[in-house]
């Protein structure tokens, strides 16, 4: 199970940041940012190896189910 940011945001976010340097803008002047969507991210055959069952509750509440 994972739960954390967006990898597809933090890309999109490392996108724009590359654009606005290769534009002339200074690394130091740029504002940190960070992700702001949040997934859930099940493997079930993981958790089935470790002898751990995943309420069908959280099961449809995650972003991604991997079987």
């Amino acid at each position: 199970m994972s739960y954390g940011g967006s990898l597809t945001e933090n890309y999109r976010l490392l996108g724009v940041y590359a654009g606005r340097i290769l534009k002339g803008e200074k690394p130091a002047d740029l504002p940190v940012q960070r992700s702001t969507k949040i997934e859930l991210i099940i493997n079930l055959k993981t958790a089935k190896a470790l002898g751990i069952t995943v309420p069908l509750t959280l099961r449809g509440r995650a972003d991604e189910v991997i079987e």
